[in-house]
């Protein structure tokens, strides 16, 4: 090969532009606060579980609630941004996530589910702002050929605030924790914990009895060997709570303000750090992105979104890709503690090996990205997801945990993955409705947790990792869609 011909071979445009790098890292960092939200939240449903003394299902409600805020917010995020501007709606973002974070103060004051409840949903109001605008601004920030790649590179940022939450929830809020040593001394069969149990040496197998306080609960022929037999212990638990809040209210309660107020520290915490982050944005200068609208209309935009089979169906690809990762990073919580007989900071420990697979895996696919199809590359990573579930499913103990730690190898791509894939070859105005709609479909996270977390109180938890399996099938075949038909297309992605 001569020389003239290296000359003349074209070269692959930058990822990110010199001109967009000092607004490129800012927006990334708004992809790190909203992982913190998320990752933070995750081991919460077993807290409340817990302190609170409800169901798995019941305490899915917090994941419901959050992930609902997403899907009510996105559309009106899109409709700001396209009166005023991404910076404008990711400084309202900050505001709501602020308003939400502090929510937790009087949760924790009152005691209150509820108000817990509240303060996630309006805090995903401001993560949905936060969504709607980033993505696609990230999208705009340089050549539309590079375009899933530089959204890779900017949700490659995302893990490290979800490895942040989950490290506050582990190193800090676990060990904090008054249920938590309540849990150890009951697996230790502490006399001063196992009074609580009510046992008859007669009972037979799911008999119940009611407390003085008209609570249920079940009766023990015997108190189990909690350290050998698998799933009993966490089986106990919100017997035993229940029997500690009816015999001696005054000092359940105690603990449970203990907890409560070792929860809502992270959340004033954060309230600060992201009020900074307000701050600095609101100083800075952005780009901003525009076109010509002409005599387009929203239900136009919207219409021609729909009639797209390569949006349409990444929507849904997207919220089975979202439920998928909130059940296996929620329930991992779950699986560990009542598999494989962990404490709260053990099993949300995995939950941080987890992340740090994500992250690396997500870097590297960002370079991949550089060679192969996006398409296939998704079809592959969605069926390796699906094998790993199966090992949840099926494997004993820990080597069923390892394989569920591992679907988050294969996780990393999904997201921006189908996000690009979605809006490519969409002008500036589909792309900030279609963002939207993308943003919404994150109710999959709502719905489809609240589901296994019914699994899992009707069943097992082995058994409703099924649900996390079929998304991940249906991710692969969007995957295999998109590289037979939509990359062979006149408009071929990077």
């Amino acid at each position: 090969m001569s020389s003239n011909d290296i000359a003349t071979r074209p070269e692959k445009p930058p990822v990110v532009p010199r001109q967009y790098l000092v607004p490129f890292v800012l927006t990334t960092c708004c992809f790190a606060l909203w992982g913190f939200a998320n990752d933070f939240t995750n081991p919460l449903v077993k807290v409340y579980e817990n302190v609170f003394v409800i169901t798995t299902s019941q305490a899915s409600w917090l994941q419901f609630a959050f992930y609902t805020g997403y899907f009510c917010m996105a559309l009106p995020a899109s409709l700001f941004i396209r009166r005023f501007s991404y910076k404008a709606a990711i400084m309202v973002g900050f505001s709501f996530y602020i308003l939400g974070a502090l929510l937790a103060v009087p949760a924790a004051s009152t005691a209150t589910f509820g108000l817990f409840l509240l303060g996630s949903y309006v805090l995903t109001y401001g993560l949905a702002f936060l969504e709607t605008a980033c993505n696609p601004y990230i999208l705009a920030m340089g050549p539309r050929e590079t375009g899933t790649q530089r959204l890779n590179l900017a949700q490659a940022f995302n893990p490290v605030g979800s490895l942040v939450g989950m490290g506050v929830a582990t190193l800090v809020l676990a060990p904090q924790l008054q249920t938590g040593e309540f849990r150890e001394k009951l697996g230790d069969r502490d006399p001063s914990v196992v009074r609580h149990l009510v046992v008859q040496p007669h009972a037979s197998e799911n008999s119940t009895t009611k407390l003085a306080d008209g609570t249920t609960v079940s009766l023990y022929a015997e108190i189990p060997e909690f350290r050998s037999e698998v799933g009993a212990l966490d089986a106990a638990m919100p017997n035993a709570l229940k029997g500690f809040r009816s015999s001696d209210p005054d000092a359940f309660f105690a603990m449970q303000r203990s907890d409560l107020d070792a929860v809502k520290m992270p959340y004033i915490v954060i309230a600060v750090i992201v009020t900074l982050f307000l701050v600095v944005y609101a100083m800075s200068s952005m780009p901003t992105f525009s076109e010509q609208r002409g005599q387009f209309t929203v239900g136009e935009t919207v219409r021609n979104l729909f009639s797209q089979p390569r949006f349409r169906e990444g929507v849904a690809a997207q919220g089975f890709y979202v439920g998928a990762q909130i059940m296996c990073w929620t329930f991992i919580v779950h699986y560990g503690m009542e598999q494989v007989g962990l404490s709260l900071a053990q099993a949300q420990s995995y939950n941080i090996v987890a992340m740090v697979i994500f992250l690396c895996s997500r870097w590297i696919c960002t370079a991949l990205l550089r060679v192969f199809s996006p398409g296939l590359m998704l079809t592959v990573f969605a069926c390796g997801a699906f094998a790993f579930t199966l090992g949840a499913i099926y494997l004993p103990g820990k080597v069923g945990l390892t394989s569920l730690v591992m679907i988050s190898a294969c996780m990393s791509l999904m997201f921006p993955t189908i996000y690009g894939i979605s809006l490519h070859s969409l002008t500036e105005e589909e792309s900030k409705l279609g963002s939207a709609f993308l943003i919404m479909a994150i109710v999959g996270g709502a719905v489809l947790t609240k589901l296994q977390g019914g699994l899992i109180d009707a069943y097992s938890v082995r058994v409703s990792f099924w649900l996390p399996a079929t998304c991940f099938l249906l991710i692969a075949l969007y995957g295999l869609r998109t590289f037979v038909k939509f990359e062979r297309e006149v408009d071929v992605l990077p």
